[in-house]
């Protein structure tokens, strides 16, 4: 499908994240994040609920990151995976900057879960990335 959209500009995204939890059985809620953990698009639950998502996932997220520095060669995180009595949440990247966080029944497919997460990743990784936060002070490249 062809789009005037330019890459990495994030729009509305939430379709996306509804398709992914309709195809997946079991699948609840979905939230797409900054790595510092702001929402940048969300599906299956409230405001409120995806702000507490997105922090617990960045969280979660940067944990791996430190793991793959001190035990896994500095290799990417792929996925972070949380397995609770009832629920299953699972924590991708999802491109430069971004995550993706999706709450699973107990009853879903782990392995088709993880894979459907991949390839809509991998079909929009483009307009997912989430360009680095400029500290405050810092010189703009005008110089103003």
């Amino acid at each position: 499908m062809a789009t005037d959209m330019p890459s990495g500009q994030v729009t509305d995204l939430d379709w996306l994240l509804s398709g992914l939890v309709q195809r997946v059985p079991y699948t609840r809620s979905a939230v797409l994040l900054s790595a510092d953990g702001l929402v940048k698009s969300l599906h299956g639950m409230d405001a409120d609920s995806a702000d507490h998502m997105a922090a617990l996932a960045a969280g979660l997220y940067s944990l791996g990151r430190s793991a793959g520095a001190r035990f896994g060669d500095n290799g990417e995180v792929r996925q972070v995976v949380v397995e609770l009595d009832s629920t299953l949440l699972f924590v991708s990247t999802a491109g430069s900057g971004t995550c993706l966080a999706v709450l699973a029944g107990r009853e879903a497919d782990a392995a088709v879960l993880g894979y459907e997460m991949t390839m809509l990743v991998k079909s929009v990784r483009p307009y997912l990335m989430t360009p680095a936060r400029q500290a405050v002070g810092a010189p703009s490249a005008t110089g103003l």
